[in-house]
């Protein structure tokens, strides 16, 4: 905070030693009129700095008070600053230009105010003084400097050596250049393809299976087949049906549990099962069930019709995220068909939550 001070201290006192160059009239109108014949008026380039003085750096200014503490303190640093550039501004419009010797360039405060340099340390000490040429005698160092500061003293002249670039020679003016850029990519983002893209992976094509691997008949990848079955099951036996589509499978005897997973339009006969029959991410799916099952639970289905026998007619149903479900009974010789529903209604009965279907209108 102490050099902070400091600095604030330095930075008016370069405002009050510019001011005063003007406020007295034997060594500014004298010096600086009698050379240019300066009748009184502002510079181009001053008005303009007062634009900016007058607006956003007011706004700034003036929002920097509201904020108070360091913000405050920062802000009188700006503004002295600001102030010192004016100063400058106004006298080098009315002299001379030096001929001799440094002098400090407008740019100097306008970094020190883009870079926030102004809240840093001060400068350590200069360095060990310049080598000079023993056999010229010349001193490098102020060589250097001169050749330095005489480019800065060229003022407005200084951007006469700039190229004037045209707009069909501007990339955001002129469309075919930017379609030659390269696409510039983000540091933050990864753009290798995914390996699991669908869009990137070819179609992979896989081998059919039904087989008894253990306690599992595995039933794969099976298309157009209207003739699978599975004889021979016994009880501790599961039948796990993934990725069929188009086909038919029937399971005689008694198993322990029947998993139907991602397949389409596929259907499914069997005798009996002690445990569970699961739906799982699968659409048209039909299932006849020949003798008894205790549980059908359909989830993340899209259109299963289920028939039911006489004896399975106590079968319980459970679903979840699924829709265009249907349970058909035997009557009469023929079946009766019953939609599930897929939509419920939940009310407080004064001691907990009843949820029933919801009666479809219209």
């Amino acid at each position: 905070m102490a050099e902070t001070h400091g600095l604030m201290e330095r930075l008016e006192k370069a405002v009050t030693r510019l001011e005063s160059l003007f406020s007295d009239p034997h060594r500014a109108g004298m010096e600086c009129d009698a050379i240019n014949g300066v009748n009184g008026s502002i510079a181009p380039y001053v008005e303009a700095f007062d634009r900016l003085l007058n607006g956003s750096v007011a706004e700034f200014l003036r929002q920097s008070k509201i904020l108070e503490g360091d913000v405050k303190t920062h802000a009188e640093m700006v503004r002295a600053a600001f102030q010192a550039q004016r100063s400058f501004l106004v006298l080098a419009s009315q002299c001379q230009e030096p001929q001799e010797g440094p002098v400090a360039s407008p740019m100097s405060i306008r970094s020190v105010l883009t870079s926030g340099s102004c809240l840093s340390p001060p400068p350590p000490p200069p360095g060990p003084p310049p080598i000079f040429d023993t056999e010229t005698g010349k001193d490098e160092g102020t060589a250097s400097r001169s050749a330095l500061f005489a480019q800065l003293n060229q003022g407005e002249a200084i951007t006469k050596g700039l190229r004037h670039v045209s707009d069909d020679q501007k990339t955001h003016k002129n469309p075919s250049l930017r379609a030659q850029c390269p696409p510039v990519r983000s540091p933050t983002k990864s753009h290798t393809p995914s390996p699991t893209s669908p869009k990137n992976s070819p179609q992979q094509s896989h081998a059919p299976v039904l087989e008894l691997e253990g306690k599992k008949w595995r039933v794969e990848y099976q298309e157009d087949k209207n003739d699978l079955v599975i004889n021979n099951t016994e009880l501790k036996q599961v039948a796990y049906i993934f990725k069929c589509n188009k086909s038919t499978l029937q399971i005689k005897g008694k198993i322990n549990s029947i998993t139907i997973d991602n397949c389409k339009k596929f259907g499914l006969v069997f005798d009996n099962v002690v445990g569970i029959v699961e739906v799982i991410n699968s659409r048209d799916i039909q299932i006849q069930v020949m003798g008894k099952v205790p549980t059908i639970s359909i989830n993340k289905t899209e259109g299963c019709h289920i028939y039911l026998s006489e004896e399975s007619l106590d079968c319980e149903i459970v679903s979840a995220k699924s829709s265009e479900m249907n349970i058909l009974i035997p009557q009469d010789g023929d079946y009766k068909e019953f939609p599930v529903p897929e939509q419920f209604k939940t009310a407080w009965d004064g001691s907990k939550l009843v949820t029933e279907p919801a009666e479809i209108v219209g």
